[in-house]
């Protein structure tokens, strides 16, 4: 089986905790709100919210994807950590078996916070990945990651 990495970081004048609760423990809740024009519901469809849990983010229509399930892996609200598997979906399509993500969320020392995050993408097969592909992976990414800190810093008091 063949992984490839990709990893990144991010810089907010966000602190960690309000980004984490937002973007990780509310994010079924937050991302069909800021970003419907993407994101149509996430539903809780194993568990009650935590660790072992499988939550499906059903994408609006128009969109090229319906579906994608997560698993909460693991979920460390203290330190700002967590991990969630893709183990379902329109992305994997069929080369990926998963994709493995892990977010940490720590303090810049500034108020704000740096994000640092991987992805694994796990497949049977040797995958090569085009660099267009990778950058529009990330541009939703960002789009997203954006919204909720723009939604953070005009709603102060919000995840406190």
């Amino acid at each position: 089986m063949g992984v490839v990495t990709f990893a990144q970081e991010l810089e907010s004048p966000v602190a960690p905790d309000r980004l984490f609760k937002a973007l990780m423990l509310d994010s079924h809740v937050l991302f069909p709100k800021l970003m419907p024009q993407y994101i149509r519901s996430i539903d809780l469809v194993q568990g009650d919210g935590g660790v072992g849990s499988v939550r499906q983010a059903n994408f609006s229509q128009g969109s090229l994807l319906r579906y994608a399930k997560h698993r909460i892996d693991e979920q460390d609200a203290d330190n700002f950590r967590c991990k969630f598997t893709l183990i379902e979906g329109d992305i994997l399509g069929d080369d990926l078996k998963s994709v493995v993500y892990e977010i940490e969320f720590v303090d810049d020392g500034n108020g704000g916070s740096i994000c640092r995050m991987s992805s694994d993408y796990c497949s049977d097969r040797d995958i090569k990945f085009r660099d267009e592909d990778i950058e529009a992976g990330k541009d939703k990414a960002m789009e997203l990651y954006r919204a909720v800190e723009a939604y953070l810093l005009a709603n102060p008091t919000a995840y406190t």
